[in-house]
């Protein structure tokens, strides 16, 4: 299929995205890496009035470090990230998480915060930034705002972005002193979405545990005290993937999935605290 009718403008500012998303609103579509967008128009499952394009804004293109934060632009590619000096030292679980986003070739297109945009609530990307307490920057015509990750995601591939912002940047803490990482995934292939996958962050008080694939969003929970060891985490586990209402469809049972969090939970969280540094 061909995709509908649209108007194409390729933005050279931040600001220009501002005004035309303030003018058109739920009308505009944002292009970046386009691995899900384009698919979508051609399938006709989106219909912009405008597709605007900010992949030759220099702004936008940026990744760093500033202060204890990884700062991802809103143009920078997955690939870019994945190649980026050190990661497995600057903060382990996004190593760990980004080779199974997709595959190398939709990786050297797709952008990080693509991703965090279409929100597929068994994509990895979404699920890291829940697990590390990161946060979504918002800019819209006057107005800027941080909201994190856990808000951000609201629903099946739905978000806290209105019609007239966009995401400009994500940011993600650096490895801490003290901290372990650990990351699980099930998929039927490899780089497919995720059946049920686990993300664990450990520290000395207790362990947050994310899970992707089974909700409508990626939910974390913090396991603190008796209930992080032993049977007690058995049981904790248990109540969190009960929680997750997990549903029958075509992939797995929900009694699969649940079982799938309770064993990937507790090796993940296992796992992480074994890497505490």
């Amino acid at each position: 299929m061909k995709p509908a009718p649209f108007d194409y403008v390729r933005a050279g500012s931040v600001g220009e995205v501002h005004d035309l998303l303030a003018a058109e609103g739920g009308d505009a579509r944002v292009l970046a890496g386009g691995q899900t967008l384009l698919p979508m128009l051609s399938m006709r499952l989106a219909r912009p009035k405008t597709l605007i394009d900010i992949t030759h804004i220099q702004e936008l293109n940026r990744l760093g470090i500033e202060r204890d934060f990884i700062r991802v632009g809103a143009g920078v590619r997955q690939a870019q990230l994945m190649g980026m000096f050190e990661l497995a030292s600057i903060q382990p679980l996004l190593a760990q998480v980004l080779p199974w986003v997709g595959h190398a070739q939709t990786r050297s297109r797709g952008t990080v915060c693509g991703s965090i945009a279409h929100a597929d609530p068994s994509a990895e990307l979404p699920l890291a930034l829940v697990a590390l307490g990161g946060m979504v920057e918002l800019s819209a015509k006057g107005r800027r705002r941080k909201v994190a990750a856990e808000q951000f995601f609201t629903g099946m591939m739905a978000t806290a972005r209105t019609d007239d912002e966009l995401i400009e940047a994500v940011t993600m803490p650096v490895r801490r002193p003290g901290y372990g990482y650990a990351f699980r995934e099930f998929g039927r292939r490899h780089g497919d979405f995720a059946i049920v996958a686990c993300a664990a962050v450990a520290t000395e008080a207790g362990v947050r545990l994310a899970v992707g694939g089974v909700a409508d969003r990626p939910v974390a929970r913090e396991f603190i005290g008796a209930a992080a060891n032993g049977r007690e985490l058995d049981d904790a586990l248990d109540m969190f993937a009960w929680d997750l209402d997990a549903r029958d469809d075509l992939h797995a049972t929900a009694a699969y999935r649940r079982g799938l969090v309770r064993a990937f939970g507790r090796e993940v969280i296992e796992e992480a605290r074994r890497c505490r540094a």
